[in-house]
């Protein structure tokens, strides 16, 4: 069963939740969105930088470095969102692009 559901489930049923089951069911529906969340724009990035036959060498290149940077994002979102708790944010790059 989804996280969705399972939520869905609890808030409609006549019984309480306990707190530790609250922050699992939200934990759980957390992870849920974040994984298709960044699924979803992985596809579209995928779909955005694909080769095409006008470009050239220079842009192409261009085009898979903006990808690998995209995707850093994506991949450290994914990393926040399947965080148990409390999620911790991975040390950012300083790169000089002058």
């Amino acid at each position: 069963m989804s996280a969705y559901a399972s939520a869905y489930k609890a808030l409609t049923s006549d019984r309480a939740l306990r707190p530790n089951e609250a922050a699992q069911l939200l934990a759980e529906l957390r992870v849920e969105n974040g994984k298709e969340l960044a699924d979803a724009v992985e596809r579209d990035l995928s779909g955005k930088y694909r080769r095409t036959a006008t470009d050239t060498e220079a842009s192409f290149r261009r085009k898979r470095r903006e990808y690998g940077a995209a995707m850093r994002v994506v991949n450290a979102f994914r990393h926040l969102a399947a965080a148990p708790f409390r999620p911790a944010l991975p040390p950012q790059r300083n790169r000089s692009t002058s």
